[in-house]
């Protein structure tokens, strides 16, 4: 049976796109609908890539949290102690497919908040 790593003590918001045409052109855009989640938010110091020939640091983060259906891919999740923003990496995992816990990676959005 599955059990958290760590305590679900760090507040996010989540971040859910909505889409409008704008010239023909779809456009995203994420809402702060006040979907507030609490998880766990583990770093590892950041991914080094080499982008364009220059070396670069991409900050990734493994966050679990409670089994919500609207938590997908397409997703951004708020910081609310930071106000960092993050991205989803690939789908969020049903662990156990028990629709009890979700785990994803994430990458942050931009430089400082």
């Amino acid at each position: 049976m599955y059990k958290p790593s760590a305590p679900f003590n760090v507040s996010m918001m989540v971040l859910v796109p909505t889409f409008e045409n704008v010239n023909g052109v779809p456009k995203k855009t994420y809402s702060n609908d006040e979907m507030m989640i609490q998880g766990s938010f583990r770093t590892f110091g950041g991914t080094e890539k080499v982008v364009n020939g220059v070396l670069t640091l991409e900050n990734t983060a493994v966050v679990e949290t409670f089994f919500d259906p609207t938590i997908k891919a397409d997703c951004r999740i708020k910081l609310l102690d930071y106000g960092e923003v993050y991205e989803i990496m690939g789908e969020p995992e049903n662990i156990e497919l028990r629709n009890q816990f979700l785990k994803f990676k994430v990458k942050k959005i931009g430089g400082k908040p």
